[in-house]
């Protein structure tokens, strides 16, 4: 049984990278960390789409599905369905900083309307048995005092939310593009730590610029979780020791080919049922970095998968280049 739970190491929401595909490979590579998916917009599930946004893979599990949105009858409803639907975790975007979001009056905007926040969340818990947790940055454009985030989690965690992430750096919401909120402003994790301190009631995990294990484990002295992003995506072999050094899982880490081969099988049996080879070879490029070969590996993969009528052949001549 895992002595830790999931949240102890996890995979960050990734709009582009954390489809099913993405995931299914994460998962042959960690038994145990918790996987998200793409950020969900509510209005979608409320027009039906469902079955476009939320079917996966049973092997996924632990699985939490992110939602986007600000109504909390939208919300409750996309919540039943993760339920009918089988996810582990539901999880509001309050972090999200792009135009399109800020548009729809979701995501990091709602920092500033705590108590709306926390009506949303009370109508999704309302709706369903699963956790209910909050993803969110330290602050937005001039509320980035650490007492405004304290106020956020205070008012949020009275509608009953238990599990806070949060990703140590404000969002500015005018002037920078989303990729430069993930990299501009500056990391604070002294104040997730301190959030962690002063409300060791809550489960607080960390995110933004975690690169390594190491660096993991160093943050699980402060806070009860860590979320990795682009690391875990463009590197994701990073994973092959979280099980035994975060999770306490003594089975031996798998085989970086292994890993491969298993998902060159789940690749031929979506072939088969009408997927394109690149959706899913995208996100192989990363998984041998550093491995002699590498680099003709993937540039083999970015130079043919696209092809028409594109087949497995593609995945397997790449891995001759490889020099394990």
């Amino acid at each position: 049984m895992q002595p830790f739970p999931a949240h102890r190491l996890s995979v960050a929401p990734m709009m582009e990278c954390t489809d099913r595909f993405a995931r299914y490979l994460l998962r042959l590579i960690s038994r145990h960390c918790l996987l998200y998916t793409e950020m969900v917009p509510a209005a979608a599930i409320a027009h039906g789409k469902h079955a476009q946004f939320l079917p996966f893979h049973q092997a996924e599990h632990p699985l939490a599905v992110q939602f986007g949105g600000n109504a909390g009858d939208e919300l409750a409803a996309c919540a039943r369905w993760a339920q009918r639907y089988g996810y582990d975790e539901v999880n509001l975007n309050i972090g999200c900083p792009s135009d399109r979001v800020k548009s729809g009056r979701f995501g990091a905007c709602l920092m500033a309307e705590p108590e709306r926040v926390a009506l949303m969340v009370r109508a999704m818990r309302s709706a369903v048995d699963l956790p209910v947790t909050v993803k969110t940055r330290i602050g937005i454009d001039d509320m980035d005092d650490y007492a405004d985030l304290r106020n956020f989690v205070d008012r949020v965690a009275e509608s009953g939310c238990r599990h806070f992430i949060v990703h140590a750096r404000k969002a500015w919401l005018q002037g920078l593009s989303p990729k430069q909120n993930r990299d501009v402003p500056p990391l604070c994790y002294d104040s997730v730590y301190r959030l962690k301190q002063e409300l060791p009631e809550l489960e607080i995990v960390i995110n933004g610029g975690i690169a390594s294990i190491d660096e993991a484990e160093e943050h699980l002295r402060y806070v009860d979780g860590v979320m990795l992003g682009r690391a875990a995506y463009h590197t994701p072999w990073i994973l092959a020791e979280a099980d035994r050094r975060l999770f306490g899982d003594l089975e031996s880490a798998p085989d970086r080919m292994t890993v491969y081969q298993a998902y060159l099988e789940f690749v031929d049996a979506e072939l088969r049922d009408g997927t394109a080879l690149s959706a899913m070879s995208r996100h192989v490029l990363g998984l041998f970095q550093g491995v002699p070969g590498a680099r003709r590996f993937r540039r083999h993969i970015s130079e043919n998968a696209h092809r028409r009528g594109a087949g497995l052949g593609v995945l397997e001549d790449a891995a001759a280049a490889l020099q394990l």
